[in-house]
């Protein structure tokens, strides 16, 4: 049988997110500080919004071709951009067919011939601007763009109705644990970002947090906010987490202040956690969403967030969820299987591609999420591994996840991604670790002993058959999620190359 969310159903709202994001009294709009470059983003958004337009956000780092794609296939008639980004604008709005009187700017810098967005407005008497009606349920606030890891990216439609409903089931599973009145929030996650769009922008509007802007995550400065402004809360992600673990810049400052750190965006192991508790005493909690899902879908509750690491949390109201096997029969509550979820906050489909939508959303409309997961007695749910990114050593599943939080609380490793690699005298994938050593640690039987490290506390088709490969660097995308193809693209590459040589 489906289950069901633990917390009792919420009103799902009918109007659109500007006058949703208004439609509270009791608390101010957002006390802005800090890096005035990103905090145009929110009242452009919602002024996009309140026009009845449709905002797409785009990837800063995108090369021109990467932002050409976006603007044709969005169907974008304008875009707003930094002054800094204007010659990859403008070489990208050319061949989208973009005119230049329709590109606008945002943050502190002008530049001569481009309008900042503060500037526009409509002097004329004559004219009489009326707002285009909308449908809550069907017309699109937000098209995000999915970081898929094959495949060009797809147009996730959010409507009015997925993003004011997602903001509502998250204020119900954070409770009154933040307030306006006295909590500051420490925003660096990108605002392109489904993350960072709803948990900073939209949520923090509604809710009238206060909220701090970072231009962009580095560890000396986030430490440096939060004694500053005495930051109480924080979205973050497993990267933040590792070096919140383990840089030694964290003990100059006082961050005593912080009551909480959420992390989501990708998978966070009990190893890192506990590290970030033992070091600093401040305690970790997992939430967990997609872009699909706008993004939240479950939170931990705070006063479980030590008995039940590695959890996600609970359901957020008004979602439904199934757990299914690789035919997509439903398994008992409490089995492992991929995550099915039915409710308001689901999107629309994905843009100009019914094909994946048919694929991905059931005619009775529940989301394959693709990840891999149990939910347990309790109603906490554990989120194991990607249902694509699972080892499979001689039919026995192993989660990526799982082993690279054991690597990272090694003491002479920074940071770890495993995949799998096929080893043709096995006939099976096998694991195989990506490892970025601490600083002035020799490598001379280091892969050795990591090893032998695993082997001593995994079930043995766990083990680093693979082997140990040290790179500078993990590979990851902006919202701190490993890019495997890429190191299985380098595998590949490094398995050529050994041939080669025979």
């Amino acid at each position: 049988m489906p289950v069901q969310s633990k917390y009792p159903p919420i009103e799902v709202p009918t109007v659109d997110l500007w006058k949703l994001m208004f439609e509270r009294k009791d608390r101010p709009f957002p006390d802005n500080q800090g890096n005035p470059n990103n905090i145009d983003v929110p009242p452009l958004s919602l002024g996009v919004i309140w026009a009845s337009g449709t905002v797409t956000p785009a990837n800063p780092t995108y090369t021109a071709d990467e932002l050409t794609y976006q603007l044709k296939d969005s169907g974008a008639k304008a875009i707003a951009t930094q002054a800094d980004f204007l010659p990859l604008v403008l070489e990208a709005t050319a061949k989208a067919g973009i005119p230049k009187d329709r590109i606008i700017l945002l943050g502190d810098k002008r530049a001569e011939g481009f309008m900042h967005w503060k500037e526009i407005r409509d002097d004329s008497q004559a004219t009489k601007w009326r707002r285009t009606k909308i449908d809550s349920k069907k017309d699109v606030a937000f098209l995000v763009y999915s970081s898929g890891t094959t495949g060009l990216p797809k147009g996730v439609m959010l409507s009015h109705t997925n993003i004011g409903s997602d903001v509502r089931m998250l204020m119900a599973g954070e409770g009154d644990n933040l307030t306006w009145q006295n909590d500051s929030i420490l925003a660096f996650l990108p605002f392109f970002h489904i993350y960072g769009l709803t948990c900073l922008i939209m949520h923090n509007v509604y809710s009238g947090k206060k909220t701090v802007v970072m231009d962009r995550f580095e560890i000396e400065k986030f430490c440096k906010l939060v004694q500053e402004y005495r930051i109480t809360y924080s979205y973050v992600v497993p990267p933040v987490v590792l070096l919140l673990a383990k840089s030694p810049v964290v003990t100059k400052y006082d961050l005593s202040s912080l009551k909480m750190l959420n992390s989501g965006a990708a998978p966070l192991t009990s190893e890192l956690v506990q590290a970030v508790w033992d070091r600093i005493k401040v305690p970790v909690k997992q939430g967990y969403g997609l872009s699909e899902t706008s993004p939240v879908t479950h939170t931990q509750q705070w006063h479980l967030w030590q008995t039940t690491i590695g959890s996600v949390g609970y359901m957020l109201p008004n979602l439904t969820a199934k757990y299914c096997d690789e035919e997509g029969n439903e398994v008992p509550v409490g089995q492992t299987g991929e995550l099915w979820l039915k409710g308001p906050t689901i999107m629309l489909g994905y843009l100009n591609n019914p094909t994946a939508t048919k694929n991905s959303i059931t005619e009775d409309g529940y989301f394959k999420t693709g990840d891999v997961g149990h939910q347990d007695k309790d109603g906490n749910v554990f989120i194991t591994d990607r249902v694509k990114e699972l080892i499979k050593y001689k039919g026995f599943q192993v989660p990526p996840a799982e082993l690279e939080g054991k690597l990272a609380a090694h003491p002479k490793i920074d940071d770890a991604a495993v995949i799998g690699v096929y080893d043709e005298a096995l006939a099976s994938e096998v694991p195989r670790a990506y490892i970025v050593s601490k600083p002035g640690i020799s490598r001379e039987g280091l892969a050795e002993e990591i090893i032998k490290y695993i082997h001593d506390s995994v079930a043995q088709h766990k083990r680093l058959r693979g082997g140990v490969r040290f790179i500078d660097a993990i590979p990851k995308s902006v919202s701190g999620k490993i890019l495997r193809r890429v190191l299985k693209e380098q595998a590949k590459k490094e398995q050529l190359e050994f041939k080669a040589k025979l």
